[in-house]
């Protein structure tokens, strides 16, 4: 049997060398990240409640006005107004419309005549 040249390699060497050229992190660089999440989490918490109390409030405000806006355009037309012209009177994407519509048609404020045509309930 042959004997074999060159130092003996050690276990931690070859460790070592897998994790550099795999680039697996150390326990170091998980415990690093572990605290800028920390840092990161805890300047995210001092921002959340300013900014959470008044976004929501500004989204109620919004969907109610949106939806009252809606409604008052059908109550304006006599024999229902079609999806399309709502679009563009009041310029609210087709997600949104189709939402509000929806909404109303359950609260029975509007009633459907055709497909995509809506008239006011009374």
């Amino acid at each position: 049997m042959p004997k074999r040249k060159g130092k003996p390699v050690s276990f931690d060497a070859l460790v070592k060398f897998f994790m550099q050229n795999y680039n697996i992190p150390t326990k170091r660089d998980v415990d690093r990240l572990n605290d800028r999440l920390d840092r990161l989490e805890s300047l995210i918490r001092a921002l959340v409640p300013r900014s959470r109390l008044s976004t929501a409030k500004a989204d109620v405000d919004a969907a109610k006005s949106a939806t009252q806006s809606v409604l008052d355009l059908i109550k304006q037309s006599k024999d229902g107004i079609g999806i399309a012209a709502v679009r563009e009177q009041t310029g609210f994407d087709d997600k949104k419309l189709r939402n509000i519509i929806f909404r109303l048609n359950k609260m029975e404020k509007i009633a459907r005549i055709n497909r995509g045509q809506y008239k006011a309930v009374e």
